[in-house]
């Protein structure tokens, strides 16, 4: 569908008379991170719900290697041109990581769009720039002033040929694993995942790149106080990218804001042996 200029892929579940929920990935992430099921069984409890492809992943428009052309901030209105091309005046956000760095920025700028907000595995620091970090540094997405720190165990990725199927499969689910915990699937789920995100990828090197490069956009961590919509933190206790005062200072930070612990769980979607706590409090408010 026409979004901003650009081509999204957008697929939704259940009525469109229910509440809506737009699901929104990390970064350099297709829609297919989010689980089938998992959408089918949020659709179940009486939510329209909306995932898509980012721009520079999956079916989206995909833009010339090193040329993106666009930034954080274009990354948060195309998740309110999905919004606005379905006819949604406000929706339910549900973000990881990068997404859940747009649906902040979307809850302090467009409060009017968000009826609530769920937070998984990301930072209230999303904008700032993390001066360890050399990717970070010209605030592609790190966090201000060293007063939180980024733990990353990635893997060597210089060198991957993201053309090259099996070696893209291969990297994508060592990357998972590597993130994961003792719940993460196992690699024939995984396999299944990484071969369906490399078939529906027009670049899987683009948006790796311009994902970085654009980053989350200027700050918004002085400005969380100010959002009003039913909040839940929800962060896995095993979180290497993203250590425990990161979650903490967002509930500290959003008015009301709770904080929900997932045990065994790193930096990734929410494994499946922990889908029904997890439905529960997206479905809650």
């Amino acid at each position: 569908m026409p979004v901003n200029g650009i081509q999204v892929c957008i697929e939704t579940f259940g009525e469109a008379t229910d509440p809506p929920l737009l699901l929104l990935a990390g970064d350099a992430s297709s829609m297919d991170w989010w689980d089938d099921e998992f959408c089918r069984r949020l659709a179940a409890g009486d939510r329209y719900v909306v995932r898509y492809d980012h721009r520079d992943t999956g079916r989206s428009t995909c833009f010339p290697i090193g040329s993106p052309g666009y930034s954080g901030l274009d990354l948060m209105n195309d998740a309110l041109g999905v919004l606005d091309v379905l006819g949604v005046p406000a929706a339910h956000l549900v973000g990881f990581s990068l997404g859940g760095g747009i649906a902040q920025r979307i809850a302090v700028e467009h409060p009017d769009r968000v009826l609530s907000l769920t937070l998984m595995s990301t930072s209230a620091g999303s904008g700032d720039a993390d001066p360890s970090r050399p990717d970070t540094a010209a605030g592609a997405g790190g966090v201000a002033g060293g007063t939180v720190s980024v733990v990353t165990r990635t893997l060597p990725a210089a060198d991957i040929d993201w053309s090259d199927r099996k070696a893209a499969i291969t990297h994508l689910i060592e990357e998972i694993r590597d993130r994961g915990g003792p719940f993460t699937a196992a690699e024939p789920h995984l396999r299944r995942l990484a071969e369906r995100i490399f078939d529906r990828s027009a670049d899987l090197a683009a948006g790796r790149l311009h994902h970085r490069l654009a980053g989350y956009g200027p700050p918004v961590r002085d400005r969380l106080a100010e959002i009003v919509a039913p909040t839940v933190i929800l962060h896995g206790t095993l979180d290497q990218r993203f250590p425990a005062q990161h979650p903490t200072e967002l509930a500290d930070t959003i008015p009301g804001a709770r904080l929900v612990w997932l045990e065994g769980v790193g930096h990734e979607l929410p494994p499946r042996a922990l889908w029904d706590n997890v439905l529960r409090e997206i479905l809650l408010p």
